[in-house]
């Protein structure tokens, strides 16, 4: 038999291994004399929701919250509402709440459903143990676990009635169902509850899938849609919501103004775009809630999804002549704003691209003039209508008031005949598309409804042609 010769590197070794396995048995006898499972030897301590989830409001506003659509609920019927979270699955981007949870709990949990008891006036969170994303049996060196349904500093965030494990759920609802047979869910517009069907190619977004699920599941049961309650309360925000706005707004402008510095002949789209997203990040901004429409020249003419149906399309050189515009936007802790200016890629505008960037602010203007608490976003569509010449009105985007609702989302749930009120927030967007001269201009603001009018969020940065050209070196 072979024997080491001394000062091997081989008896070191055994001996750093033997007392390695020691402090393991050590550990894990700890591990189970105290039930302290982290302690045990390749896992690293669990990850509380609380160590990196950013606080949202009070929980009192989230109570506020569930409270309206609850009265809502008792109001048209009854029934129960269910909130879906998101599943957590993810390709690599930052996990984002779906709206309707975030805004009722301020939870960043997955796979979850609260549940909007109209009957018995409660808010039960039906929630995972454990937080799947956090788990790998095979990794627990960096997959360190976190409890959910346990842990009671997140169930202080959202302040809900009763937590239960989602495996509970179906039990819940057959048991709830068999003496209030009527179900709410958000369908996302107005009008009956559809009838999703699976895509032979794609899939269904969350909202079709759980409405999907519940035909298969209670077929006897009602399902009707919850979309106007939970609109008419989204509308209108607290001034908790229209501070973070502002910010939004804030980051929002300091992009559109850096990158406007860049513009010149032989600077590309996608340069513009890395400008103004490092610019909003800088200004506090989390997150881009949608991906930056800069489009010069011939682009400029087309909407975003016919640019965007090819990889290289959206990244076009800028010319002498030009005019570039940029439909952008930011997202400060959830909330993000929606801006547009257009500026002329050599400094100044032509006597046609001004004239007819013109149709567009004063169309602007005049919507803007005309908002106060009362008027509908319907008679807005008019006021535009009047304010733009007849032989421009072909060439003038015309759906909904030339705008829309923002908030947890640029495009918020909205109802076109709901009065406006104080607190309500969207955005004033006139279109202008000549492709018979190849001219297409943009301005878009951000407007707050005061008590007794209107507030231009995004004021600080003019739309006047003279001040755009201004902001281009």
């Amino acid at each position: 038999m072979a024997t080491l010769k001394s000062g091997s590197v081989f008896p070191a070794r055994s001996r750093r291994l033997g007392r390695t396995l020691l402090a393991s048995s050590l550990l894990a006898a700890v591990a189970v004399v105290t039930g302290d499972p982290v302690r045990l030897l390749g896992q690293t301590p669990e990850q509380r929701y609380g160590d990196w989830a950013r606080p949202g409001f009070r929980p009192q506003e989230y109570e506020f919250r569930r409270n309206r659509i609850i009265d809502g609920l008792r109001a048209t019927g009854g029934g129960l509402l269910l909130v879906p979270s998101s599943d957590g699955l993810t390709h690599g981007e930052t996990f984002r709440q779906l709206e309707d949870f975030w805004y009722l709990t301020g939870l960043e949990v997955v796979q979850s459903m609260l549940v909007l008891d109209a009957e018995r006036g409660l808010a039960t969170l039906f929630m995972p143990q454990r937080d799947p994303r956090f788990e790998n049996p095979g990794r627990r060196n960096d997959f360190p676990g976190r409890p959910l349904l346990d842990d009671y500093q997140l169930r202080g965030i959202g302040g809900a009635d009763d937590y239960r494990d989602i495996a509970e759920l179906e039990g819940f609802l057959r048991e709830r169902l068999g003496s209030s047979p009527l179900l709410r869910v958000n369908a996302g517009s107005s009008g009956p509850v559809p009838n999703p069907v699976v895509p032979l190619i794609g899939s269904l977004d969350p909202t079709a899938s759980l409405i999907r699920r519940l035909r298969d599941d209670y077929p006897e049961v009602e399902i009707v849609n919850a979309f106007d309650i939970i609109a008419r309360l989204r509308m209108v925000k607290t001034p908790a919501e229209i501070m973070r706005m502002r910010r939004a707004a804030a980051a929002t402008m300091a992009g559109i103004r850096a990158a406007a510095a860049l513009v010149r002949p032989g600077v590309d789209e996608r340069t513009l775009q890395g400008e103004f997203e490092r610019a909003c990040r800088e200004a506090g901004s989390q997150s881009i809630p949608f991906t930056p429409i800069i489009k010069s020249g011939p682009n400029s003419l087309w909407p975003w999804r016919v640019l965007a149906a090819h990889y290289d399309r959206r990244n076009r050189a800028l010319q002498d002549g030009d005019l570039v515009i940029l439909d952008v936007g930011c997202e400060v802790n959830g909330y993000v704003s929606d801006v547009g200016r257009t500026f002329p890629a050599n400094g100044t505008f032509t006597e046609i691209q001004r004239e007819k960037l013109l149709v567009s602010t004063r169309a602007a203007e005049a919507i803007i003039a005309a908002v106060r608490p009362g008027v509908t976003l319907r008679e807005l569509t008019e006021v535009a209508y009047d304010a733009i010449p007849d032989e421009e009105e072909p060439y003038m985007q015309t759906p909904s008031f030339f705008g829309h609702h923002i908030g947890l989302s640029s495009g918020d749930p909205a109802l076109l005949d709901e009065p406006l009120a104080p607190g309500m927030v969207f955005t004033v967007e006139p279109w202008y598309y000549n492709h018979d001269i190849g001219v297409s201009v943009f301005v878009e603001e951000v407007v707050l409804v005061t008590e007794d009018g209107a507030e231009v969020l995004t004021v600080a940065l003019p739309r006047d042609p003279d001040v755009l050209e201004a902001l281009v070196p």
